[in-house]
């Protein structure tokens, strides 16, 4: 798992008119828990970019006062309007606890679905995996080769070493769906007649009674 670096303060009083003016400021109220004690501080808005608008999972070091903590962002509020990082809540590493993420995955291969016509669909952005932050890879890849069109891969498809999957084992990742143009040949039915001037037979006319 990637690593990037975040520095806060910490907030001297808390509740909200010490939260407002942190945000008036341009910075958002945050917590630290999972350690020895909860910490409550602020990190500028901006500093979020980095790890909001992306589908990646980081570690991320926190460097609250000069006090360095290595922790993953748990939770993040938003602004109903705006969409304005309101609050964020951040989980403390501990070295042998296991922790809960929400992994991307990526797909490698060209299923033979795809190729015969079907369309893969993406059913889910992220699978949740619980394990120990070093076996935590930056995502889950699964081989989409060999599937079919209406075949697919559910998340009790997925076995890796180490990591336990959250998700409802019936829950589909990715299945690749037929499509109007083989649609006709997938459920065996005739093909359509092809017109006299692309080479087709004409149909006979209709006798006059």
């Amino acid at each position: 798992m990637k690593t990037i670096s975040m520095s806060g303060s910490q907030r001297e009083n808390v509740g909200k008119k010490d939260a407002r003016m942190h945000r008036r400021e341009g910075k958002v109220p945050c917590v630290l828990y999972g350690g020895k004690e909860q910490i409550k501080f602020a990190v500028e808005e901006k500093a979020f970019k980095k790890v909001l608008f992306t589908p990646e999972v980081f570690q991320i070091r926190l460097n609250i006062d000069n006090q360095e903590h290595d922790a993953i962002l748990q939770d993040v509020q938003y602004h109903p309007v705006t969409d304005v990082v309101m609050h964020a809540d951040f989980l403390e590493l501990v070295p042998g606890r296991p922790v809960i993420v929400a992994l991307p995955f990526k797909t490698k291969g060209t299923s033979e679905g795809v190729l015969q016509g079907g369309k893969l669909h993406k059913k889910k952005r992220k699978i949740r995996v619980k394990g120990l932050v070093e076996h935590l890879p930056d995502y889950i890849e699964l081989d989409i080769t060999p599937l079919k069109i209406g075949d697919s891969i559910k998340v009790g498809d997925i076995h890796i070493e180490h990591l336990e999957m959250l998700d409802s084992a019936r829950d589909v990742v990715v299945n690749v769906k037929v499509t109007r143009v083989v649609a006709p040949v997938v459920e065996g039915e005739a093909a359509p007649a092809i017109p006299a001037a692309e080479g087709g037979a004409v149909p006979a006319a209709p006798a006059v009674k």
